[in-house]
C-alpha cells in the first residue's frame, strides 16, 4: 500500500455499484473509506467523518453533488476538505458549476479504477510539502520563488515580473493543479479594486506565459488557470 497514514476520503454516488468499485479500490491503497448515497447523506456522513477529500457525483436523488458542496463550502470544518466531481464527458456545464461552488478537480466517466487512484493521490499530495517552503521562498520544478523578495527564478536564471505578476504566479504555484477561479483569483489579487476584470487576468497570464513558457499555467475552460508542475 502507497497510503498507510490512513487519510479519509468520503464518497457520495446513488450508484451502488460505483460506490463498491471506488471502496474496493481506495482501501487497497491504504484509506479509510466512508459511504454516502445522496447529497444529504453526504453532509451529514461529512460531519462525523471530517473526510480529507470527498468525492460526489453530480446527479443524485434528494440533493445533488452541486448542492451538497456549496453546503459544505460554507461550513468552517470542510474549508480546506478537498472536493471532486464525478461527471461524465457530456457534462461540461456540469464541471463549470462544480468549480463555481468550491470543487477542486473532477474525474471523467466511466471510473477506470488505476487512474481514478492515480488522481486521488495527486491531489491529496496538494496538501504535502511536495514543494520546499523554506523561509518563504517556494521551490518547484525548474522554479524558485522568493515571497519575501518577489523574486523568481528559473533554472538560475532570474525572472523580472510585476507586482500583480509575482503575486498571480504566487497563488497558483502555492497548490500545483488546483484549479482556481476567475472571482478567487480577483479576490485574492486585486481584493475589491473596481477597474479590474477578467480581461485584466487574461493579460497577466499571457505575461506569464510569455516570461515562463506556455505550459506553466493551464487554462480550464469557462472556469479559471491552474498551475501545471
Amino acid at each position: 500500500m502507497s497510503n498507510s497514514n490512513k487519510q479519509k476520503i468520503l464518497i457520495v454516488d446513488d450508484e451502488p455499484d460505483i460506490l463498491e468499485l471506488i471502496e474496493y479500490n481506495l482501501k487497497k491503497e491504504g484509506y479509510q473509506v466512508f459511504l454516502a448515497r445522496n447529497g444529504q447523506e453526504a453532509v451529514a456522513e461529512a460531519k462525523r467523518s471530517l473526510p480529507d477529500l470527498i468525492v460526489l457525483d453530480i446527479m443524485m436523488p434528494k440533493m445533488d453533488g452541486i448542492e451538497a458542496c456549496r453546503i459544505m463550502r460554507t461550513m468552517p470544518e470542510f474549508k480546506n476538505t478537498f472536493m471532486v466531481f464525478l461527471t461524465a464527458r457530456s457534462e461540461e456545464y456540469s464541471e463549470i458549476a462544480g468549480f463555481n461552488v468550491g470543487a477542486d478537480d473532477y474525474i471523467a466517466k466511466p471510473i477506470k479504477p488505476r487512474a481514478l487512484v492515480s488522481r486521488i493521490n495527486a491531489i491529496l499530495r496538494r496538501n504535502a510539502p511536495a514543494e520546499d517552503v523554506v523561509d518563504n521562498k517556494l521551490e518547484i520544478g525548474d522554479l524558485v520563488i522568493d515571497r519575501e523578495a518577489y523574486l523568481v527564478y528559473q533554472r538560475g536564471v532570474k525572472v523580472v515580473l510585476a507586482k500583480k505578476e509575482f503575486e498571480l504566479l504566487y497563488l497558483l504555484a502555492s497548490k500545483p493543479g488546483k484549479v482556481y477561479t476567475r472571482e478567487v483569483i480577483l479576490k485574492n489579487i486585486w481584493e475589491d479594486s473596481v477597474v479590474v476584470t477578467n480581461r485584466t487576468i487574461d493579460v497577466h497570464i499571457r505575461k506569464l506565459r510569455e516570461k515562463l513558457g506556455d505550459d506553466c499555467v493551464a487554462t480550464v475552460k469557462g472556469v479559471g488557470y491552474k498551475f501545471e508542475a
